[in-house]
């Protein structure tokens, strides 16, 4: 994702024709606030409260949603919009047009926040196997909502922790991104799983013999180190059941989140 000069242009999404890629131009990111110095001194500011704290409700962007869904000073967790989006809900939809021989298409899009505790100094880490439960399905539940708009085709839920890894606010949340297109390494991954079907009538995931590659495991997951793994302490979190979308998980696998838990802890 390039972060735009100009401020206060629309978001785009232009064709790579070189790289066969799609690169989201983003000018309101640029306008981020951070909790952090600098990333050469990635160490937080010694605040206490931020507008994702309790209390602070009237400084964040428009709620989608809180849990419990009745709470008021109370509440869980908080899904938000983003106040500094990568794409824009207000857009319309385009499909892609030619512009001077280039392919664009307007950044349409949701940006949310999952604010993961209302507390500014606990992190995902000290939450309970419950309360990370709790945490996955609110993901789940804004998946559903946003798979009702046929122009998305493609939803990531991500995390980022610290200054160096992207992380502005260092307020514990996680982010959603839902996008109109299907990002090439998307492509590319089911492509190359579909042809591994073809060739051996088997799901890839599913052929993984893990071995010494082996994390842990519980009734519905596994982890593990992947083979050809493309940087340091990389993880897979495998279902043991075939399952294509983060959204069909339910509330009995999301209750093994203490096996998720273990890995950030």
């Amino acid at each position: 994702m390039a972060e735009a000069e100009t401020p206060n242009r629309s978001p785009e999404i232009r064709k790579d024709k070189i790289h066969n890629r799609w690169v989201l131009f983003s000018p309101a990111r640029s306008r981020r606030p951070s909790d952090f110095k600098a990333k050469s001194n990635p160490q937080p500011n010694n605040q206490t409260e931020c507008p994702f704290c309790a209390g602070h409700e009237h400084e964040c962007a428009p709620e989608i949603f809180r849990v419990p869904a009745d709470s008021t000073n109370d509440w869980k967790i908080r899904v938000i919009q983003n106040l500094y989006p990568a794409v824009s809900r207000e857009l319309d939809f385009q499909n892609p047009v030619s512009l001077v021989g280039d392919v664009a298409v307007s950044g349409f899009g949701f940006h949310d926040v999952v604010i993961e505790s209302p507390v500014h100094s606990v992190n995902l880490s000290d939450l309970s196997p419950a309360q990370v439960g709790e945490v996955l399905l609110a993901c789940k539940k804004r998946i559903e909502q946003l798979r009702s708009c046929d122009s998305i085709k493609y939803v990531q839920v991500f995390k980022n922790h610290g200054a160096s890894a992207g992380a502005s606010m260092s307020h514990s949340h996680s982010q959603m991104i839902a996008l109109p297109i299907v990002p090439p390494t998307v492509s590319a991954r089911l492509d190359s799983m579909m042809e591994y079907y073809k060739q051996t009538g088997k799901c890839s995931l599913c052929d993984i013999q893990p071995n010494e590659l082996l994390i842990a495991e519980s009734d519905h997951f596994i982890s593990l180190v992947p083979f050809a793994a493309t940087f340091a302490f990389e993880i897979w979190i495998i279902p043991r059941d075939h399952s294509s979308h983060f959204h069909e998980i339910d509330s009995e696998k999301v209750m093994e989140a203490l096996f998720v838990h273990a890995l950030f802890s």
